[in-house]
């Protein structure tokens, strides 16, 4: 069951934000507006020297340890930035914002750390778009940010976590791992891989075509670098995206069927069928949740 949690008062004076990518550098940016004293690191010292710059937060490291550490790392990564945080003691917290969670918690367990001082997240925020440039302190503003606790997280790991959510404005909501992970495939991830698909097609389309997908457009314009990341997040989460779409593909199946046999005499069963494919199961109103960025 999904649960909204109550917002705290904002007690965070420290923090620790690790990847100064659009989604880190935005909760940066949040926060700094707060008045929390941010600290910016980055395997990149050029991204972090932009985030900085943008007015993020500093580049010095914290003076003793940070209330909390902010994980923005790809997902895979998670696991040794919270070791490190945690053996280092640079902040008395740790929280990721990474777009799969039941990854990344198992990898935190699996590396010893300290379980009680981790929480898993994910702002549902962001874009396709990669860098400090594109980051900005209202990202997260009136949308839902998915808190994930282990067993073992302590209730001032929470409240940590919560003032993170309340300083960017964002609503939080406290959901397993596993059930997040499922969501995600569904209403993202799956038809992130479908747009992708049909991005390939349109590349190979008249230039007549291709001019008229705006989103298709999009989906070309995607770097090297920005392809490789959304790779790791659909491993990350690969069987719940392969179930999802493999139920798609079972539809599909049916609709093409359908389209074959709409010529002549089968075409009010081909007609009858589309509806029942198409319209009849199609919800009054559509509900989008997409976490952009991943």
């Amino acid at each position: 069951m999904t649960d909204l949690l109550v917002q705290p008062q904002l007690s965070l004076r420290t923090a620790l934000v690790v990847g100064a990518g659009p989604i880190g550098t935005s909760v940066a940016l949040a926060l700094t507006a707060g008045g929390v004293r941010v600290h910016l690191r980055d395997t990149d010292p050029q991204a972090a020297g932009l985030a900085a710059a943008l007015g993020a937060g500093t580049l010095e490291r914290p003076c003793g340890s940070a209330d909390i550490a902010v994980i923005a790392v790809p997902p895979g990564r998670v696991g040794a930035a919270v070791r490190e945080c945690q053996r280092r003691e640079l902040a008395r917290h740790t929280m990721d914002v990474a777009g799969v969670k039941a990854a990344p918690l198992a990898d935190v367990l699996a590396r010893g750390c300290d379980p009680g001082r981790h929480i898993g997240g994910h702002p549902l925020a962001g874009g396709a778009a990669d860098g400090p440039p594109t980051a900005r302190a209202d990202l997260f503003r009136d949308r839902p940010w998915v808190l994930s606790p282990l067993p073992q997280t302590c209730t001032g790991t929470l409240n940590a976590a919560l003032d993170v959510v309340t300083a960017c404005g964002a609503t939080p909501v406290l959901m397993d791992a596993g059930e997040h992970d499922r969501a995600v495939a569904l209403v993202s991830h799956a038809p992130r891989v479908l747009a992708s698909l049909f991005a390939a097609r349109l590349a190979e389309a008249p230039p007549g075509a291709s001019r008229l997908s705006e989103a298709g457009a999009r989906e070309g314009s995607r770097t090297p670098e920005d392809i490789l990341g959304w790779v790791e997040v659909l491993l990350a989460n690969a069987p719940a995206v392969a179930d999802v779409l493999d139920g798609l593909a079972g539809d599909l199946t049916a609709v093409v069927a359908a389209l074959r046999a709409s010529s002549g005499r089968g075409a009010a069963d081909a007609g009858a069928r589309l509806a029942e494919l198409l319209v009849a199961r199609t919800p009054p109103v559509a509900h989008r949740w997409s976490d952009g960025a991943a």
